[in-house]
């Protein structure tokens, strides 16, 4: 077995030589990434860099023209659709939360866990004792132990992007795909989700999309920045801020 392949089948998340194009523009190009089990990675870089394009890719949501895309070292992904992707325990995170504003914060999360899915299966569900107890460790989590008996809608903005983590959390799957989780929040918010996303990354593996360096350089893990669907630097925060091709294309800007 060569070195490629032992990189491959020890990763989490192996991206090689991938590819996408929308009507000729190439929105992925010979992108190459891999992400160990249990780390957790920040992918920066311009708009229209291709970060959501990867993103679509890993869930299913995007079909590449070329490449390969491993997950847990064994699974390839360009096979599966997002269902089955989703069930293998890749989470995703979007920008937006999209919470269930007129249940409470524990009826969110048990509407996660609930593989039923129905609102009226989940009320009437009295859980069994582990999956109340991963409600309660979730909510710790989070950071809404309080709030559990207030609606999701009455959160603050910062609050219901911890719930949403926290419904991926839920459904504990292996890698989690965050995107933008900072953007809107104050300042304490970003602080206190920094704190929470290292907290995650403990028991799991995290890619973390963003925009905002301060949030970046407090996560304090390796960085990925990405220029028109390749791989332009990567390193630790310091490394790949003062390189000058990055600061030409989107630190400068």
């Amino acid at each position: 077995m060569n070195v490629m392949d032992n990189r491959a089948t020890s990763a989490m998340l192996y991206l090689d030589g991938v590819h996408v194009s929308f009507d000729g523009f190439h929105a992925i190009n010979n992108l190459s990434l891999t992400l160990a089990p249990g780390e957790m990675r920040a992918i920066i870089g311009p708009n229209g860099a291709g970060k959501t394009t990867m993103m679509d890719i890993i869930t299913g949501k995007t079909k590449p023209d070329l490449g390969t895309v491993l997950f847990d070292g064994v699974t390839d992904l360009t096979r599966l659709d997002e269902t089955r992707i989703a069930e293998l325990g890749i989470g995703r995170k979007f920008q937006k939360p999209t919470v269930f504003e007129s249940q409470t914060v524990q009826d969110n999360l048990l509407l996660a866990l609930n593989v039923d899915h129905s609102v009226k299966g989940t009320l009437f569900w009295r859980g069994s004792k582990p999956e109340s107890e991963r409600i309660d460790k979730v909510l710790e989590t989070i950071r809404l132990t309080d709030a559990r008996n207030r609606l999701a809608g009455s959160l603050s903005h910062g609050q219901k992007q911890w719930l949403e983590i926290g419904m991926l959390l839920a459904q504990d799957p292996k890698l989690l795909l965050v995107d933008e989780p900072v953007a809107g929040m104050t300042d304490v918010e970003t602080h206190l989700t920094a704190e929470l996303l290292k907290e995650i990354n403990k028991t799991h593996t995290v890619m973390v999309v963003e925009h905002d360096m301060t949030f970046v350089r407090e996560l304090g893990v390796k960085v990925t920045c990405l220029h028109e669907g390749t791989v332009l630097a990567e390193g630790t925060i310091d490394q790949v801020s003062s390189n000058e091709r990055v600061i030409e294309v989107y630190l400068g800007r």
